[in-house]
């Protein structure tokens, strides 16, 4: 399958123009299987205010940005996972939409909320799963959430083979991690970062796709940037370290769980 990444900055709290920018990207990497965008891709990230974020955002089924993605499927045939700040009721959720042809498959709330989200985001309430898609096993995390190596190790251990990352990231740290969680984890990560300057903070963009042995697959720069490479999911089945070593049947749950 060809795995794509879009690397690009979102326009603050205009969905309509940040559609706009979308229409373009989304034609050039249209030979792809399955596109991940950043986080937060519908808003912006660096709101004032938690009244402004509610105001900016979006429920899941009434979503100019999510059926905009729908309608580009149908066109390209493919799917996209996309950053998505999600309003339900009162509550606001940092999430990752799966979308295709059909509309939403598959949503996921961030479980780590970092510095001032956690003023404006409620904690995720779904969750760790992999679901099947087109016969991918996919996973899906969000930004912070790669600090904390349970997570990645949950989903591989429920069969993911591909997980998802949409990243608002201006931290330095994540990108040289992702290669060692692909390692450890045996499975495939693609890192979708965004680039640009919102107020104080500078998105580092540098986004990455990583293979199970660990290998850079694809990595980007601080422009806007297209990723595809072509993988075969299929190869993180192999936990296998050396002959003798089974990176899962090898864990000591006797003594860690």
């Amino acid at each position: 399958m060809k795995l794509a990444i879009i690397q690009f900055e979102p326009e603050f709290g205009d969905v309509l123009q940040t559609i706009e920018k979308l229409k373009l990207l989304l034609k050039k990497a249209k030979k792809a299987d399955l596109i991940v965008l950043p986080e937060l891709a519908n808003t912006g990230y660096n709101f004032d205010s938690r009244e402004q974020a509610f105001d900016l955002s979006e429920t899941i089924n009434e979503s100019v940005f999510l059926r905009f993605l729908k309608d580009v499927c149908r066109d390209y045939k493919f799917s996209v996972a996309t950053g998505f700040s999600e309003k339900e009721g009162e509550k606001l959720y940092n999430s990752s939409v799966l979308v295709d042809e059909t509309g939403v498959k598959s949503v996921y709330r961030k479980l780590h909320l970092f510095m001032n989200e956690k003023n404006i985001f409620e904690p995720g309430n779904i969750d760790l799963s992999v679901i099947d898609h087109k016969g991918i096993k996919l996973g899906m995390l969000v930004c912070f959430d790669w600090m904390f190596p349970e997570a990645w190790r949950k989903l591989a251990l429920q069969g993911a083979e591909l997980i998802l990352h949409p990243s608002n990231l201006v931290l330095p740290y994540a990108q040289s991690v992702i290669p060692s969680y692909s390692l450890v984890n045996r499975v495939f990560i693609a890192t979708a970062n965004r680039i640009g300057t919102e107020k104080e903070l500078t998105f580092t963009g540098q986004s990455i796709i990583t293979g199970t042995k660990g290998e850079v697959m694809a990595t980007a720069g601080l422009s806007e940037e297209i990723l595809m490479v072509e993988i075969d999911p299929k190869k993180a089945e192999d936990k296998m370290i050396t002959p003798l070593n089974d990176a899962f049947k090898d864990r000591r749950t006797d003594i860690y769980e």
